[in-house]
Parts: structure tokens; sequence; C-alpha cells
């Protein structure tokens, strides 16, 4: 009775072990480029540093240069103030 249950686990070990080598496994990263970086909130009054430190924590990987968005134009901010005059 003990010769057939041996030669069942050796079967299963072997077979667990041919699975595990000859298994796919992922190439490359296994994790998203935008998992590593966390959502930048910056409020519309940021000052030039604060825009520069949240392009600094926007840029993947450290290779890449600085992405610093375009500031609003003198214009754009009045605008942005007679709206919230207005509301």
């Amino acid at each position: 009775m003990a010769l057939p249950l041996i030669r069942i686990a050796a079967a299963c070990a072997a077979g667990y072990y041919f699975y595990k080598r000859f298994a796919p496994r992922p190439t490359g990263s296994t994790t998203n480029a935008s998992d590593a970086v966390d959502d930048i909130g910056l409020r519309p009054n940021a000052s030039h540093d604060e825009k520069v430190d949240a392009g600094v924590q926007e840029t993947f990987p450290a290779s890449d240069p600085v992405s610093v968005k375009p500031s609003e134009t003198a214009y754009e901010r009045q605008l942005r103030e007679r709206a919230a005059k207005a509301n």
C-alpha cells in the first residue's frame, strides 16, 4: 500500500518541479509606471518654486527632463479672478 502512495507523491513532486521550471515568467517590470507617480495637486495660485517641485515629482524616470506645465498668463489670472468674484 505504501509503494503506490510513494510513486504518486514522486510523480506529483516531479510534475510540480517541471511546471515551475518551464512555466512562462513575466519579462520586464511587473509594475505600471503610473503606479509609481502619486497624483500631484497644485493650487491655482502656486508659486514658481511649487510648480517646479510638482514638475520634479511628476518626472518619471529620473533621467527625463523636468516637466513643468506652462503657467497662466496675467490675462488668464484676471479672467479667473473676475469669475471668482462674480460667483
